[in-house]
């Protein structure tokens, strides 16, 4: 009889985490920012049918990179959680933190497990709170750990030279325009040092609003509101415009996203 073949632990916990690294960096970056009034996220993403940021509950929203059938999965998991949860218990027990925890727990799960493959996804939870000061941003991996950001968090691609051209630009107290700039410029950058175009078109922009009067905070950017933005920080429409409805739980799946 033959030796089976030994693989040690360690060696098999690399070769899944270098599967799933290899997976997310060939999708196209996501970066989110705070801003004075809240939290934008900004995606290269020119499908206007497949999301990558979307609403989860009143003030949580969630972005993510990789595959989009795996993360599309966890999203809709994200909106049964927090619907469940506010149902049963009340609407202010459903936070971002909880449900950072929800997806750890179901990333790590699937990570440690030999009988499937990781998740090539990585995901970005916020919260946006009563002040700057209260705003939760979560960053989790394919292995489910969780990286409490604060300020500015770029996933996927480049997302390491996204990351130090973000932090060495990003300051407190920017303007919705200002912020919205800056993720576009970083993530116009590739790796060999040059600089792209992005036109609006080709961006998926949303953002978590405070000052929102409505009590669900979720807003996409779209059309000529996002143009004038990005031209010259002029406002395209009233915070008081109605948020995006609840997320459908479907949609065709892509290779990468």
């Amino acid at each position: 009889m033959s030796t089976p073949f030994y693989v040690s632990p360690q060696q098999a916990m690399a070769d899944r985490a270098e599967y799933a690294r290899k997976g997310i960096a060939r999708g196209r970056s996501v970066v989110v920012l705070q801003y004075t009034d809240g939290v934008v996220f900004v995606a290269e993403n020119p499908s206007r049918a497949l999301h990558k940021v979307s609403e989860i509950y009143d003030r949580i929203a969630f972005a993510a990179v990789g595959k989009y059938n795996e993360f599309e999965n966890l999203r809709i998991g994200g909106v049964r959680y927090a619907d469940l949860r506010g149902y049963t218990y009340d609407r202010d027990d459903v936070t971002a933190r909880g449900l950072a925890n929800v997806y750890a727990q179901t990333l790590g799960t699937i990570f440690s497990s030999a009988g499937e493959k990781p998740y090539e996804v990585e995901l970005i939870v916020a919260e946006v709170g009563a002040g700057p000061e209260d705003d939760q941003i979560y960053r989790l991996p394919h292995d489910g750990s969780i990286v409490d950001e604060h300020g500015s968090v770029a996933v996927g691609g480049n997302a390491d030279q996204i990351s130090n051209y973000l932090d060495q630009r990003h300051r407190d107290g920017m303007t919705l325009s200002e912020a919205l700039k800056l993720a576009v410029e970083s993530l116009t950058r590739d790796n060999n040092g040059g600089e792209r175009t992005l036109t609006a078109e080709q961006l998926e922009v949303a953002v978590l609003d405070r000052t929102r009067p409505q009590q669900r905070k979720f807003k996409r950017l779209l059309g000529r509101q996002l143009s004038r933005l990005l031209e010259d920080g002029t406002p395209g429409a009233e915070p008081g415009t109605e948020p995006e409805t609840a997320p459908e739980e479907g949609g065709e799946a892509s290779a990468e996203s």
